[in-house]
């Protein structure tokens, strides 16, 4: 009787291994004909202690769907319970993940980012409200023009520049949100490295042919600049005070290249 009970618990264990192998197997497969896509958003630097958007949504468009229909495009709600996102936190490795979804394969023309209102600043320790213009609330249209193959999983990255879209109101003492993003697929180029002190908190930007993608290094001094073309680059690094600027030359990136520089420690005025 033992024996037979043995043998009908190992049975029942094998099911559920398998049952769960299954689960998973199913879980992690893109339907035949689709496509996955990850949307992520980070930042670009801004001159405040803190930003703060609500972010909603994404919609993607599938090439051959009309713009006009709502129900064309393919929708991703923000799957954080907290859809309020400090944009100046997203440096370095850490970025804010807005959802998955599948879409039909083939080329995608462009997506949206719906915004909430609840947009706020920190100046000085003060909240300041950002004023959202109402043609926002439809979305905020970004190209894309990418093939996508079916079977495969892509990562979409909205860079969010926080310094250029804010724009204070004349003398008002208002603040207007005027989005300037691009939308950035990851098979471009990235330059990565660390900085050190990591008290030094610089600014990192990189140069190329007349346009500049900025940063800021993280907690570790890490700092990540994605989805730029290929190119030379000249990085430019200006950190806080006492500690003194430096100048990189001739970063060479390929396409789709990733390329990670020494370490780079700064050093300080001497008084």
């Amino acid at each position: 009787m033992k024996n037979k009970l043995f043998t009908m618990m190992l049975a029942m264990l094998a099911f559920f291994a398998m049952s769960s192998c299954d689960q998973q197997e199913n879980y992690n497969t893109i339907t035949e004909g689709n496509a996955k896509v990850n949307v992520f958003l980070v930042d670009a630097p801004a001159d405040y202690e803190e930003v703060w958007v609500e972010v909603l949504a994404v919609r993607i468009l599938p090439a051959e769907n009309d713009e006009n229909t709502d129900s064309e495009w393919v929708h991703i709600d923000h799957e954080s319970d907290d859809r309020m996102v400090n944009l100046l936190s997203l440096v370095g490795n850490n970025e804010a993940f807005i959802g998955s979804v599948e879409v039909p394969a083939g080329r995608v023309s462009q997506i949206r980012l719906l915004l909430g209102d609840n947009n706020y600043i920190i100046k000085n320790g003060e909240r300041i409200d950002l004023k959202t213009p109402s043609a926002q609330q439809s979305g905020l249209k970004l190209q894309v023009n990418k093939e996508f193959e079916s079977g495969k999983e892509y990562d979409l990255i909205i860079d969010f520049d926080a310094g250029r879209s804010i724009v204070k109101a004349g003398n008002s003492g208002n603040y207007i949100l005027k989005p300037v993003l691009r939308v950035i697929a990851e098979t471009a180029s990235s330059i990565q490295g660390t900085i050190l002190p990591v008290e030094a908190e610089p600014k990192v930007t990189a140069s190329h042919n007349g346009e500049s993608f900025s940063t800021f290094t993280d907690e570790n001094g890490f700092f990540r600049i994605r989805g730029i073309p290929a190119g030379s680059y000249s990085i430019l690094i200006e950190p806080k005070e006492p500690y003194l600027p430096v100048t990189l030359e001739g970063i060479t990136l390929d396409e789709g290249q990733s390329i990670t520089l020494d370490t780079v420690t700064l050093e300080a005025e001497e008084e």
